[in-house]
């Protein structure tokens, strides 16, 4: 392209600069050897205007409207020559009518950013208020070298995600050169492997505003910590750089996700397509309201906003102007980032059509499954909105997609904490949930199984509050989910009392290994390994400081949930039957079977106190029978188990029971004599059938 460009001669003068028709197909900013070109589209503008900053500067030295003849259709595109993508930002202004009640917002006294701007100034200070006048735009120069850069490509039955906020993650490292940065996650690498995770999924990187909405609570400031509130889709956060990277946004990133290819770990990217920083009618102008506000967003008849994603505003996904954006943006993600997957907040917004009602086949979740750039890209919903819609189960997956199975977490929580009449409900996540996840329809690989993530308690608080605690909010403590399913073992908060903690430690435990031995992706949030804690706070997204960030002192306090987390996680690596792609085993066992305190139930009662699951297959690879068998008593007292007869010449073994204080997971399995365990109160137990067992 450089080549013809050389051919290309300007044709128009506007304002002093030589300028031609640009590029219509290439949206946003793009360099070239001898021009820049600037491509916009608008339906409802009368006309545009290119503004060029001087950096730091808060009034344009130029102001470029395109010519009459640089639009074709809806597309303004303009190459202006001689420019130095250096000495400049960039913003727009555009013309129109203004009539609210048809959703026309155009008002040239707006500055508006680029909708498709690859690096947003005035944002690389963590805290530091943006300009005043509006957003501006850096053209990004993109020549990243990836070399032979491979990525890792994870089944998603052998997945491990481990979920995490750029900055809170290593704020409090004291072993960390750059903390809170993406180079601070580039630093703590070696302790992911040694955990074992393979995918690390990070909260929010799209550039946002943590400083939209900030109050004052106690002396203390708030501010949007979790950026669930994006500004520039195209855009990774630049205050999540350790340094600045003038017109190279992103190497930072860049360079982190070929670390973390190197080493085996996918990158997953939790994204906001649901609303925008620009919220309802009392919201700011930032690019969408001004460019095109009645296609960008769902409006009701009198132009107000539709608000299912409960922050204002909701994003039109299925017109196809929009479809298009977010397809283009995530196919810049996965082409220039090397981005593995996506988890796509409040996703059953992408199937709303303009009306706000749900569509069977939404245009947009069906293009994003049959994208040719994305087949191998992870496509994960979170199956719900705030507008009531839940669709668990029921996502339009095109069998392609997976879902955050929240039903796996309020199962699993209510009967891990001893509500015995879950039993059933239990059993049926432990297996996959393939009540609600059809296997001949959706695979084996639907669920993404979690406990905790960034929404609500961590693993640690969710054993040690009956309540939420959110004060520190400002909210008086009205926010966040009251729906918790959490038990405090008798003291609430911090104790001293030693049989408190001990079953505390314990119900972490059992969380553990049954997360890591149930059917589906797992997932957990990072700091549950080693009982980081939010103090009780379930809904800690403006919470910049210690109840959020993970206190790494606690690794050391911990250390022995650490090494059982880490136990666990390697035990499912080896056993390929908990994830269910084996074969048949040469016994005849059935794939997956359930089992109480006596074998081979067909359902659970109300007041089912032992709950077990049975998975068996042949794996090749090892030439040997892969059984496991999981465990659990959700009963306060301990019980004798009969366990299922196994064909000689296997016997059962214990590689796991958490009822066996500070000896809970076993480098040399114990071998059972006799036909049945003792399982004791509020205990897991993973067992494997074999001959002679080493994990």
């Amino acid at each position: 392209m450089n080549d013809e460009l050389q051919k290309w001669i300007p044709t128009d003068e506007v304002e002093g600069f030589q300028v031609c028709p640009g590029l219509y197909g290439n949206y946003g900013a793009t360099v070239f050897q001898t021009a820049v070109n600037f491509t916009v589209h608008s339906k409802g503008a009368e006309f545009c205007e290119l503004l060029l900053f001087h950096r730091t500067q808060e009034e344009p030295y130029a102001v470029l409207r395109f010519p009459e003849h640089f639009k074709i259709g809806d597309v303004y595109s303009m190459m202006v020559f001689g420019l130095d993508i250096g000495e400049f930002e960039y913003a727009y202004r555009l013309g129109g009518v203004w009539d609210r009640e048809k959703g026309l917002l155009f008002d040239e006294n707006h500055i508006l950013l680029d909708p498709y701007a690859k690096a947003v100034t005035g944002q690389s200070v963590w805290g530091k208020k943006v300009n005043e006048k509006g957003y501006r735009a850096r053209v990004v120069r993109n020549d990243f070298f990836w070399g032979r850069e491979r990525r890792p490509h994870v089944p998603m039955d052998e997945l491990i995600i481990y979920e995490m906020h750029v900055r809170g993650f290593t704020k409090m490292a004291e072993d960390v050169e750059h903390p809170g940065t993406f180079a601070g996650i580039k630093e703590k690498i070696p302790y992911l492997k040694d955990l074992g995770v393979n995918a690390v999924e990070l909260m929010p990187i799209f550039e946002f505003d943590e400083l939209r909405e900030r109050r004052m609570v106690d002396d203390k400031q708030v501010i949007n910590y979790w950026g669930y509130n994006t500004v520039a889709f195209f855009a990774p956060n630049t205050s999540y750089a350790a340094t600045k990277e003038y017109n190279r946004e992103g190497l930072e990133l860049k360079e982190l996700v070929h670390a973390l290819h190197e080493n085996g770990i996918e990158v997953i990217l939790d994204v906001v397509f649901n609303h925008t920083a620009e919220g309802n009618e009392n919201g700011p102008f930032i690019s969408f309201k001004g460019f095109d506000n009645n296609i960008y967003y769902l409006l009701t008849p009198d132009g107000h906003y539709y608000n299912f994603s409960g922050c204002g505003n909701t994003l039109n996904c299925n017109h196809p102007v929009v479809r298009r954006m977010i397809q283009e943006c995530l196919r810049y993600w996965v082409a220039e980032y090397h981005i593995d997957g996506f988890r796509f907040d409040l996703a059953s917004i992408l199937g709303r059509n303009e009306d706000g009602s749900p569509m069977e086949k939404p245009p947009l979740v069906e293009a994003l499954a049959y994208d040719s750039l994305l087949s191998s890209t992870r496509l994960i919903a979170e199956a719900w909105d705030a507008g009531g819609l839940y669709q668990v189960g029921q996502f339009p997956a095109f069998c392609r997609w997976s879902e955050w199975n929240g039903k796996y977490r309020d199962d699993l929580r209510e009967y891990l904490k001893g509500g015995l009449w879950a039993a059933q409900a239990a059993a049926m996540r432990i297996a996959g949930s393939t009540d609600i996840y059809k296997p001949q329809i959706r695979g084996k690989n639907a669920s993404v199984n979690f406990l905790t993530c960034h929404d609500g308690f961590t693993l640690y608080d969710l054993y040690a509050y009956n309540w939420k605690h959110n004060e520190a909010n400002g909210w008086e403590n009205r926010d966040g989910s009251d729906d918790n399913r959490s038990w405090n073992c008798g003291a609430e908060g911090e104790t001293e009392d030693p049989q408190v903690i001990a079953l505390r430690m314990r119900l972490i435990k059992n969380a553990c290994a049954v997360l890591m031995c149930s059917r589906g992706t797992p997932m957990f949030y990072a700091g549950d390994e080693f009982c980081n804690t939010q103090y009780g706070n379930n809904n800690a997204y403006c919470q910049d400081n210690e109840i959020s960030w993970i206190d790494w002192s606690r690794l050391e306090t911990h250390r022995d949930v650490y090494e059982f987390f880490r136990f666990m996680i390697r035990f499912r690596k080896e056993h390929k039957s908990i994830s269910g792609n084996l074969g048949s085993n040469r016994f005849g066992l059935p794939e997956i079977s359930f089992h109480g305190e006596h074998p081979w139930v067909e359902g659970f009662g109300t007041e089912s106190r032992v709950t077990a699951v049975m998975f068996a297959g042949y794996d090749e690879k090892k030439g040997k029978d892969d059984i496991v068998y999981l465990l659990i008593n959700a009963y306060w007292e301990p019980v004798s188990v009969s366990l299922p007869e196994l064909p000689k010449p296997l016997f059962w073994h214990v590689s796991v029971n958490t009822g066996e204080a500070g000896a809970e997971w076993k480098k040399q399995p114990v071998r059972v004599d006799g036909g049945s365990v003792l399982a004791g109160s509020r205990s897991v137990l993973v067992l494997t059938g074999c001959e002679f067992c080493t994990l």
